[in-house]
């Protein structure tokens, strides 16, 4: 804890030098314990391609005789300096799937032409959904020729928090090969004058500075330990927790001072990654039934990127992988219980139960449904391949005032954490995950759960 959320490390935000020594730490720890590397791997390293893209520059976007401001009516997500003037063809949600039976294009010549879009999918109503959803739709509208894409942008996240979070300094999954110039921007949806005007022109005017893109690596740090059973050692329990934080200064989004501009992440998430730690020295003593795999993610803060790419670019099959043990926080205003995320959807309850009275904790499911924390960490990229994926998450009741004072601050730093509760929280992680793999039968997703279907399509039953 003291060294992962330490200044020394600099936030440990993705793509920059303080997460890679936080992943090589990592990485070290993995090999004193006696951990194995996955296949394919060295030094437990897995490459996660990145781009990252500069702050927001200058810009306008003229629609007839109005003239949209940059950073203020509209933000640039991709793309460098441009000014273009071209048709604008609208295309739905811009997205072609022939499984689900979309096909937004059909019938449009976009080539050469600027595509108006509506932000989203038919399933995507979620903010995390819609923005994995629009680089989706980048990348069909560079492959149909399109010079530019304007989405209208209707996620229910207050237009100011989108502006100051992807105005800053942006990451994201590479595409591969060069970086993508394509220029991409969100239009403020939730002023209805906006979408009116778009939908009332034929031509558009869009000129930027553009954003500065390089390309850069994240790493995953992933370690397996070998079950004992002859049988069941085949297939494995996915243990992970997210070692970035959001870094330096204007990095973090939140106030600083020149005193004190890090932000340690102590307990988002080295708190999550000193749990997983103590379960990769405990398993790796006494190996459970099944195979463990344990993976240190990077990218969460900037759009879940490490789970994402892991779970596309699996080192074991997931249709392997039974279960999904997440740990990850905010922070804790409880520290007689620990909080699970999605307990009561994932078919594990009695094993966390166990594992978490027999340290002294009591469980807490889905203490604020009404935030979607589910959808909002690391575990959801598996739970969308069809694998069971509750969070284990330091104790809390309620989005109060305490909960939320260390939150994304410079003020979450190791001196301010319960080390005592820490040592429980570890341990019943640990133990739920031994639990969990000893299992005779492998945990379902509760019945009629959203991602019931992905896991009859993963797993064949």
């Amino acid at each position: 804890m003291r060294f992962l959320a330490s200044d020394e490390l600099m936030g440990r935000r993705t793509g920059e030098p303080g997460n890679l020594v936080a992943a090589r730490y990592i990485a070290e720890q993995f090999r004193r314990y006696g951990l194995d590397n996955a296949p394919s791997l060295h030094s437990y390293m897995q490459t996660v391609p990145l781009e990252k893209m500069g702050a927001l520059g200058k810009g306008d976007l003229f629609v007839g005789k109005d003239i949209l401001r940059s950073g203020q009516d509209w933000i640039l997500m991709s793309g460098g300096s441009s000014d273009i003037k071209a048709p604008l063809v609208y295309a739905g949600f811009g997205l072609e799937n022939a499984d689900k039976g979309w096909d937004d294009y059909k019938g449009l010549d976009v080539k050469g032409k600027i595509v108006l879009l509506q932000s989203g999918s038919p399933e995507a109503t979620a903010p995390l959904e819609i923005i994995t959803a629009s680089d989706e739709k980048r990348r069909i509208a560079a492959e149909k020729g399109a010079v530019a894409v304007i989405e209208i942008f209707k996620a229910p996240v207050p237009w100011n928090f989108v502006t100051k979070f992807f105005g800053g300094e942006r990451v994201a999954l590479s595409p591969g090969g060069t970086p993508t110039t394509l220029p991409h921007a969100w239009v403020n949806g939730q002023e209805a004058k906006f979408t009116k005007m778009l939908r009332a022109v034929d031509e558009v005017r869009f000129q930027t500075t553009g954003r500065a893109v390089q390309t850069v690596n994240g790493y995953n740090v992933v370690s397996y330990i070998e079950g004992t059973d002859a049988i069941l050692k085949d297939e494995y329990v996915l243990l992970s927790a997210h070692y970035d934080h959001v870094g330096v200064g204007k990095q973090g989004g939140q106030p600083y001072t020149p005193e004190d501009s890090i932000f340690n992440g102590a307990r988002d998430n080295a708190f999550g990654t000193v749990s997983l730690l103590a379960a990769a020295q405990a398993l790796a003593q006494h190996p459970p039934k099944r195979s463990v795999l344990l993976v240190a993610l990077t990218g969460e803060e900037v759009g879940l990127l490490g789970s994402k790419y892991y779970a596309s670019h699996p080192l074991l099959s997931l249709k392997k992988c039974i279960f999904n043990l997440n740990t990850d926080g905010a922070g804790y205003n409880d520290t007689s219980i620990l909080a699970v995320i999605g307990l009561d959807r994932t078919g594990a309850r009695a094993e966390i139960e166990t594992a978490s009275k027999a340290f002294g904790l009591d469980v807490v499911a889905d203490p604020a449904p009404e935030q979607g924390l589910f959808d909002r960490s690391d575990n959801v990229s598996f739970a969308k391949m069809g694998i069971p994926a509750p969070t284990i998450t330091p104790g809390f009741r309620t989005f109060d005032a305490e909960l939320m004072k260390n939150y994304h601050q410079v003020s979450d730093n190791p001196e301010t954490i319960d080390f005592s509760y820490l040592l429980k929280f570890s341990q019943a992680y640990a133990y739920a995950a031994r639990l969990i793999a000893d299992r005779s039968q492998a945990p379902q997703w509760s019945k009629g759960d959203k991602y019931e279907e992905a896991a009859k399509a993963l797993y064949g039953r």
